[in-house]
């Protein structure tokens, strides 16, 4: 007899769950109806790049690259990126909604109330533009998300002279300045955790490009403004490409959840690190991100640094390219403590009662607060699941992580909780349909066993008074999937072969399509292109991870996010014609963050690609040039160029600056090419070779003047700590060589 679902939400948990529901049991076991409140699919995320009115700036770039961020039977395109927009995120969740068919959609309708009925059916009333209607079904998931509604402190005014907004409401300088009153000040982020150092950053690059673009400027004066960052407490900032081999000066780079994710680095089988953390885990976690970092974070701010009694706490993980640097840079100033009062144009923090004057906008970085997306539930219910509005982290109790309560045999739950992974919300969807699909008698014996170990809701409220608790309390992603597929009997699939690592091992990378589970109610020629699907997100995972390791993928992306800021720049020109006068030059270099630029771009330097331009540098160096043989002759010298990073190409590359409008490029300079450790002398030459650090090289030909271009980048795990830029330039009326070193 079918069995009629009725799912809340039609974001990346509820779409997972209706098709589990519909293609991974027999078929006809169900029949599903998604109520969704938007007008759309998706939740979070919008399915264009104009689709700007929801909790998620379209063009936001995500904290998990591709491999992550999916499941496990639709794969991505070869030609997105790493790490999507979340725009393309909305696409691929209609690309899956179109492959798996059969539920009902029912966009614009508001689930308003869900009544239990004595024989365990729901009644749900649902209201949209047609008027209320009232329907009942054998089953409820709730696919209603984290994200309820923004946090919003309770002592900070919700109008005051200044904008005050929160961060899911940030677009553009433009709109969050338009009430302000003044020209100038301080943009101050409320919140140090991921939001808020995203937002922050976001912030600073979009003035940084308005002070630096050679365009229209965005606002007015945007130089009279800077950004001021309240923090709690600091975090490890993670860029999104590190390394699996860190203390190399030539490291490989990769998505940093691909090295995160790898299984090969963890005792088997696995234990859950999040949670209750110990001094003692703690200890552990914070020396691997420093490992990882290269760095207590010292060398950007006094505030960002994480060392002392710091390392016996629970640590606090963020995702950001820029943010650190431009911390360094002073575009963003870090007030540690609380914001405990704002009047009119200042705000007081705590404990150490300093005044932040003179701000021009207040972005609140302060979360969501879930509960309202259970608001729909009546009051028996949520009472049995442990409801707490005042644990906006942990706001229910549930068993088996997260799925449903043993009480309520037809409710169940699919992504509610924080910071969800796609490939646990397709587990949990795949452990609901097991649970709802089989009698108790008929249970096979993993699951039966997961069941009666079950922690999961004495271990949820003891977590909410416990201080220790970590960032992400529900658990760790590869320990979810394990538990999961233990209790599913869904066996993990190889990876496949790479290149070892430093403890000698191949890497073992954690994906979703590792855990295939083909659906047994499509025909086998679907059940054949769901497979290919599987394959094909294997492979490129795979490749990937081969890409960075044995080659130079990605190398040009990590060079690129780690010039901005200052440089010491120290040069010495060698001539060999007395019309060139040899001598030295000291000064600074300052790459200038901002967006890209058409000038001087033909269409094979992204001028169409979707992504748009990405971003570019304007490069200023400014010092003194002193003649070797004339110390006398010594006068002030300046250049400039644009340094652009193509994404889809991984490709580096520099550009002269217009001698009459130096904000913009003119023409090519050159394009960077990385060159690999040699094998020709083996593995252990190689990896001598890569202590040297990353080198490149690139040639132009200027009218007739050839210019030899070489580069040496030496990093410090993710981050450039020197670099060598030489060349030698040879012509009829020059010949010389420069050599030069740029230091923080």
């Amino acid at each position: 007899m079918v069995k009629h679902v009725c799912i809340v939400g039609a974001g990346p948990s509820g779409l997972v769950a209706a098709k589990t529901l519909l293609h991974d049991v027999p078929a006809g076991s169900y029949k599903v109806t998604v109520f969704e409140a938007q007008s759309r699919i998706g939740g979070l995320w919008p399915a264009s790049k104009e689709d700007a009115g929801g909790l998620v700036h379209p063009h936001m770039v995500t904290n998990q690259s591709k491999h992550t961020v999916q499941f496990s039977d639709l794969a991505w395109r070869d030609s997105d990126p790493q790490f999507p927009r979340a725009w393309q995120v909305g696409q691929y969740l209609e690309r899956y909604l179109n492959e798996y068919r059969g539920a009902d959609i029912r966009l614009g309708h508001k689930v308003l109330k869900a009544d239990l009925e004595n024989d365990g059916t729901w009644n749900v009333q649902t209201e949209s533009d047609k008027g209320p209607e009232s329907t009942t079904f054998d089953y409820m998931l709730v696919a209603t998300g984290f994200f309820g509604k923004p946090i919003w402190p309770s002592h900070t005014l919700k109008e005051a002279r200044v904008p005050i907004i929160h961060s899911s409401k940030y677009r553009d300088l433009k709109s969050l300045l338009s009430g302000s009153e003044g020209r100038g000040g301080k943009i101050l982020i409320v919140g140090g955790q991921m939001s808020g150092i995203e937002t922050a950053a976001t912030i600073a690059t979009h003035l940084s490009s308005a002070i630096h673009s050679p365009e229209e400027k965005a606002i007015e004066e945007p130089e009279k403004y800077s950004v001021h960052h309240i923090i709690h407490r600091p975090s490890w900032v993670f860029p999104l490409f590190t390394s699996p081999k860190p203390a190399v000066s030539a490291p490989p780079f990769l998505p940093y959840d691909l090295p995160s994710y790898n299984l090969a680095n963890r005792p088997q089988p696995l234990a859950n690190t999040q949670g209750h953390i110990s001094v003692d885990a703690a200890r552990v976690s914070n020396t691997i991100y420093q490992s990882v970092l290269g760095t207590n974070q010292s060398e950007f701010s006094t505030e960002t640094k994480i060392d002392g009694e710091l390392l016996d706490e629970q640590p606090f993980l963020a995702m950001s390219s820029y943010y650190m640097d431009f911390v360094r840079s002073g575009l963003i100033r870090i007030s540690k403590g609380r914001l405990s009062s704002f009047s009119e144009n200042v705000a007081t923090v705590e404990p150490t009662n300093e005044q932040i004057t003179d701000v021009a906008a207040v972005v609140l970085a302060t979360g969501f607060d879930p509960s309202p997306s259970l608001s729909f539930l009546p009051p028996s219910v949520l009472e049995t699941i442990s409801h707490s509005p005042s644990h906006p982290n942990l706001p229910v109790a549930l068993a088996f992580h997260g799925t449903h309560h043993p009480s309520l045999p037809t409710l169940g739950f699919v992504g509610l909780y924080r910071s969800p992974y796609w490939g646990v919300m397709e587990m949990q969807a795949r452990f609901i349909a097991r649970l709802w699909t089989s009698a108790p008698q008929s249970r096979t014996p993993a699951l039966q066993q997961a069941l009666e170990d079950d922690d999961s809701i004495a271990r949820t409220l003891a977590l909410r008074a416990d201080p220790r608790t970590s960032q992400f309390p529900m658990g760790d992603y590869a320990f979810l999937m394990q538990e999961f597929a233990r209790a599913l009997d869904i066996p993990i699939v190889p990876f496949g072969d790479t290149p070892p690592l430093v403890n000698g091992k191949p890497m073992d990378v954690l994906t979703p399509a590792r855990y295939p589970l083909p659906s047994s109610s499509l025909s086998p020629a679907t059940q054949a292109k769901q497979q290919e699907q599987v394959s094909q997100s294997l492979r490129a995972t795979h490749e990937t991870v081969l890409a960075g390791l044995s080659h130079a993928r990605f190398v040009a992306g990590a060079v690129f996010r780690s010039l901005l800021g200052e440089w010491r720049l120290e040069r010495t020109l060698s001539s060999r014609l007395p019309s060139h006068p040899s001598g030295r030059f000291e000064g600074t270099a300052r790459f200038h963050l901002r967006e890209g630029t058409l000038d001087g771009r033909p269409h094979s330097h992204g001028a169409k690609s979707e992504l748009g331009l990405g971003l570019e540098y304007l490069y200023v160096e400014d010092g003194t040039f002193t003649a070797r043989d004339n110390p006398a002759l010594s006068f002030r010298a300046t250049r400039r160029y644009v340094w652009r990073y193509d994404e889809e190409s991984d490709k580096l590359s520099v550009w002269f600056a217009r001698t009459d409008d130096p904000a913009r490029a003119d023409y090519l300079f050159h394009e960077v090419e990385f060159l690999l450790p040699s094998e020709d002398s083996g593995a252990a030459a190689a990896e001598t070779e890569r202590e040297k650090g990353w080198r490149a090289r690139a040639s132009h030909l200027c009218v007739e003047d050839l210019y030899d271009v070489h580069y040496d980048f030496r990093f410090n795990a993710v981050n450039l700590r020197e670099w060598t830029l030489g060349y030698t330039v040879k012509g009829p009326k020059k010949d010389y060589t420069i050599e030069g070193i740029y230091q923080r």
